[in-house]
């Protein structure tokens, strides 16, 4: 059964307030390692709680340049939040994440639209938004059909509130909770440039 509902992994980002977010889901690294590979900045590479990000990086939270990101374990994935950029979006970033494993990238912006991309082994294997009827591309756009089309993702098609979210739940069991406590560490720093 698949549910574009309250109840699943991904609530915060249905019930919260978030303008602008860039979500990359990785099976098989670690925090730091899939920091690294998304050019973090050395020098701002560390375990952080919540204090400690503001402390470091409060004035940089929101910077689309050079944009502040955490990340963490939720079950089988590591997650990096982007709290302001679109790095996990840029395709040799999603290649470099994705070599000998499968990255999911989920970007939210107020136009409003999701921007959904799924890779495996270095290999965009689809890539859509929802600014209009979708149309997914990449080496093989029909790959997740059966998980799209029970939640109105028909190509063709406008997508339906939150049917993107229910997507990276349902197709890969992707959880994403924010942090109990104050004093949770997660691994944080700050992005390099995107090379132009």
């Amino acid at each position: 059964m698949t549910s574009i509902g309250m109840g699943r992994g991904l609530d915060l980002f249905r019930e919260g307030d978030f303008p602008i977010y860039t979500l990359t889901f990785v099976r098989d690294l670690t925090p730091a390692e899939l920091l690294t590979r998304m050019a973090v900045d050395p020098e701002t590479l560390a375990l952080r709680d919540a204090v400690d990000l503001s402390d470091d990086l409060g004035d940089d939270l929101s910077d689309d340049e050079e944009p502040v990101v955490t990340s963490g374990i939720d079950g089988p994935w590591t997650w990096a939040w982007e709290w302001g950029g679109v790095h996990g979006l840029d395709e040799r970033i999603l290649s470099r994440i994705s070599v000998d494993t499968e990255a999911v990238v989920l970007h939210y912006n107020e136009k409003p639209m999701h921007w959904f991309k799924y890779a495996v082994g270095g290999e965009i294997i689809v890539d859509f938004h929802t600014l209009q009827a979708i149309e997914p591309i990449g080496h093989d756009p029909a790959r997740l059909d059966d998980a799209m089309r029970p939640l109105g993702l028909v190509p063709g098609q406008v997508a339906p509130l939150h049917s993107v979210l229910a997507l990276v739940e349902n197709a890969f069991d992707i959880r994403l909770r924010q942090p109990e406590e104050v004093d949770d560490e997660r691994w944080s720093g700050r992005l390099l440039p995107l090379p132009n």
